[in-house]
């Protein structure tokens, strides 16, 4: 259920990793990655619709977060029908809009998937089983994990890493919490020998690892910038604002790549730029990529074995 309002004690606020505000500094390692590329770019396809707050799970309110109506004071206080109906655009129609742009193109990417919504759209399921799609999990329901206790946190995340294994026949490789992390989360998940690295931070363009208690963690850092939640009301309207942010962003690092390639995240939910009006940014995005040389499109599992191969924790930690 949704616990809006959790009141942390004073240990709790303290606990979680140690913050760095220097990085890789300067002159952060040329990554290498594969064919001499400029750029690396992993395109995270968010599913949550049917995974998100409802009281139909027991929860006060609908979810509004990454709807047209979000933000909006409906003063609905139990079911808001609308904002339900704008979630399942998204696993009714968004999705396989978006499926198609990356197939046409022959473009891989990576599901940002919760676990719920997957048993919940076994079409989708079976469809991710059969492609050669890898898995950062989105957490057993889009829930926040800042309002779990460490107990709650740690079931949740094992109900998520098995109910996948069933849904798509093979554990998610990596993690990615709604927004981000509890003070907990990054041990909890060193804890799971399933998830090879964690995605709960939004602080560089390359990888990198952490000391987890006794042992090292691999971050391979997200972005909510590159992401369609700027689509949202009130941020960018149009296909072509949506083209623009991506494609600056793209040809900003691929000039920057020809002597210190970076990574770029790209961030999509099939219920926003899965709308016609919406995915021509998208599909523009996708053929002015594929117009460069020296580009890697990788799945994020992809990402993160380059980097424990080339650059192991013994070298980078």
């Amino acid at each position: 259920m949704m616990r809006e309002g959790k009141h942390m004690s004073e240990d709790e606020h303290k606990a979680g990793p140690a913050r760095d505000f220097v990085g890789y500094g300067e002159t952060p390692p040329h990554p290498q990655w594969p064919g001499d590329a400029r750029i690396a770019i992993n395109f995270a396809l968010n599913i949550e619709e049917g995974s998100e707050y409802s009281p139909l799970d027991g929860d006060p309110k609908t979810d509004t977060a990454l709807t047209e109506g979000e933000g909006m004071d409906t003063g609905i206080a139990g079911r808001d029908l609308t904002a339900e109906s704008m979630y399942e655009y998204g696993s009714r129609v968004g999705i396989w809009r978006v499926l198609r742009l990356f197939e046409e193109r022959g473009l891989p990417f990576t599901a940002f998937a919760c676990a719920v919504a997957l048993e919940r759209n076994e079409e989708l399921a079976r469809r991710l089983r059969a492609a050669d799609v890898d898995i950062c999990c989105h957490g057993h329901r889009w829930e926040k994990h800042w309002l779990l206790d460490r107990e709650e946190e740690r079931r949740h995340i094992r109900l998520a890493i098995e109910s996948l294994k069933k849904t798509v026949g093979r554990a998610p490789e990596g993690w990615c919490c709604r927004y981000g992390p509890s003070a907990n989360t990054r041990e909890l998940l060193a804890e799971q020998p399933e998830i090879s690295y964690d995605s709960d931070a939004y602080n560089d363009e390359l990888p990198y690892w952490v000391k987890v208690g006794g042992k090292t963690q691999l971050i391979v850092p997200y972005s909510l910038v590159t992401n369609d939640c700027k689509l949202v009301p009130r941020g960018l309207q149009t296909a072509d604002e949506f083209f623009a942010l991506l494609a600056d962003a793209f040809d900003q690092l691929y000039e920057e790549g020809e002597t210190a390639p970076k990574l770029l995240n790209i961030g999509l939910h099939p219920r926003m730029v899965g709308h016609p009006g919406r995915a021509r940014g998208l599909a523009r995005f996708l053929d002015h990529v594929r117009k460069h040389e020296r580009v890697w499109v990788a799945r994020r599992a992809d990402i993160a074995a380059h980097w424990r191969n080339r650059f192991p924790p013994h070298v980078t930690g």
